[in-house]
């Protein structure tokens, strides 16, 4: 008898079934207990990797709202920052023209003060040299006698010259 009992095979495979068989119900409480847990364990896992990742898609939302927030005032203070700076810059430049036509004035107004000290000074020369002038002609032409007749002349006509320049 050379049949299927004397392989091998045959009895490795039986005691294969017998040993589930007699010890399987008690391997396999504790295996599906290990497996089980596990499992519950990588649900838990999994549950705390998608709710961390909508955490982090919420806090990725906010920080682009925030960011774009961020952009927006910064592009307004750069404006207003441009407009101070172009009405600063306007405001110099009028200042900068007042004080040259200021000083424009100023140096107007010295030139003529310059200008009518000049003329009088040459007035005050003129009249200077015209009365050197008239005294040395008036010394070479002049009698003592005919000098004596415009002097009284000119003292009783004094009165008259007088009231006419007060009036």
């Amino acid at each position: 008898m050379n049949g299927i009992f004397h392989e091998a095979g045959f009895w490795v495979a039986v005691s294969f079934v017998l040993f589930f068989v007699f010890f399987g119900r008690k391997l396999w409480a504790p295996i599906t207990t290990i497996l089980d847990s596990r499992a519950a364990r990588i649900r838990e896992e999994l549950d705390e990797a998608a709710r961390l990742r909508r955490e982090a898609e919420q806090m990725l939302e906010d920080a682009t709202r925030e960011r774009e927030q961020a952009l927006a005032e910064a592009k307004s203070v750069i404006e207003q920052s441009r407009q101070h700076a172009a009405a600063a810059a306007e405001k110099a430049r009028a200042e900068a023209e007042d004080m040259v036509k200021r000083h424009e004035q100023m140096a107007r107004d010295r030139i003529a003060a310059v200008e009518r000290a000049a003329v009088k000074e040459v007035r005050q020369a003129a009249i200077d040299v015209a009365v050197e002038a008239s005294r040395g002609v008036i010394a070479d032409s002049l009698s003592a006698q005919s000098a004596t007749s415009l002097i009284d002349g000119a003292i009783a006509g004094l009165p008259a010259a007088l009231a006419r320049r007060a009036a």
